[in-house]
């Protein structure tokens, strides 16, 4: 394969109801530090049923051009329908690197898409970066079960491709004076693939704020015991503004549901504040909290591995602390 035909880096840029998702915005962020690095430039594609006005978004996110694949075959999410116009799209712009978030939408799109280009996909990488003397993209993701991390790259195929699980890249800041060029794509679709037809879509209604989206986050691990242990967190998340997570522990007991799972297996977060009681800091819950701006810590074990990531830890009994700390912050908070 001639390598040298293939250049620049290409973001699927994921919507819902027309809303760009916060991982989108987060991978041209990465991209746009990869292609600096290979002199190359930032592309979106935005697939979807009357997004145009969401190109500007995206160009003011990073991106240097926005392909736009408006079509009534894609106004909702179909995997054959999204399958065809993304590989129609990366056929022809031959791209160098693809990179897609690791949601529910990017880890059923990303595979169809490699296996038709006949090229390798890198899942769920928490690093990406060019190497400085072959100017290889290297793709790092945990493996055995997060024991130690793998640097995977594809040096005999294009494009190169990776998912991303939301909250590992960071955005960069949206400058509305950036000038990016819109390119209008019309795929030829075979309908004859379409063996599936969405009938009927119904939304879970949820009350609490998605975890990888706040900005402070109160979890709870083993030490939080069950249930009703997890009160005490609520009502410290209540007085400061804060979601209740969990480690993997509790998701597994039953004692919450696994959409507030914080680690490998469940979502990689970066909050302000991360309040850490009870857990014990396993190598797979730290890959998806570390890059936390604050950690505070409180375990009764004084060489449990959370204290050596925690910016503050505090060696006690959550069950004497937390009581305490969200009597106090009530106070601080009436003043």
């Amino acid at each position: 394969m001639d390598n040298a035909q293939y250049r620049n880096v290409f973001v699927f840029a994921e919507q819902r109801d027309g809303v760009v998702q916060s991982v989108a915005l987060e991978l041209i962020g990465k991209a746009r530090d990869l292609a600096v690095d290979l002199g190359e430039k930032v592309f979106a594609v935005l697939l979807g049923k009357g997004i145009a006005a969401s190109a500007k978004k995206l160009v003011e996110y990073g991106a240097d051009t926005v392909i736009v694949v408006d079509h009534d075959n894609l106004k909702d999410y179909v995997t054959e329908q999204y399958t065809q116009a993304m590989y129609q799209v990366a056929v022809e712009y031959k791209p160098s690197i693809m990179l897609f978030g690791a949601t529910t939408i990017g880890r059923d799109l990303a595979p169809r898409v490699a296996a038709r280009l006949g090229t390798g996909l890198t899942a769920d990488c928490t690093k990406l970066e060019i190497s400085e003397d072959t100017k290889e993209f290297q793709m790092t993701r945990p493996a055995f079960g997060g024991n130690l991390m793998a640097t995977i790259m594809c040096p005999d195929h294009r494009p190169q491709m990776s998912t991303v699980r939301p909250g590992v890249m960071q955005k960069c800041t949206p400058d509305a004076s950036r000038k990016g060029e819109i390119i209008n794509f019309a795929p030829k679709f075979d309908s004859s693939k379409f063996s599936v037809k969405l009938v009927k879509t119904e939304k879970e209604e949820k009350g609490s704020v998605d975890i990888s989206e706040a900005k402070i986050l109160v979890s709870g691990g083993r030490g939080v015991g069950c249930v009703a242990g997890f009160d005490k967190l609520r009502e410290l998340a209540a007085v400061i503004g804060g979601e209740v997570s969990s480690s993997r522990a509790m998701v597994d007991a039953g004692n919450m549901p696994h959409d507030r799972q914080v680690g490998q297996t469940g979502k990689t977060v970066r909050p302000d504040v991360y309040f850490a009681l009870g857990i014990s800091g396993a190598i797979q819950h730290l890959a998806g909290m570390e890059e936390s701006e604050c950690i505070i810590a409180v375990n009764k074990d004084k060489f449990a591995p959370i204290f050596a990531v925690a910016d503050l830890g505090i060696v006690s009994d959550l069950n004497t602390v937390i009581p305490l700390l969200t009597e106090r912050l009530k106070k601080e908070m009436a003043k």
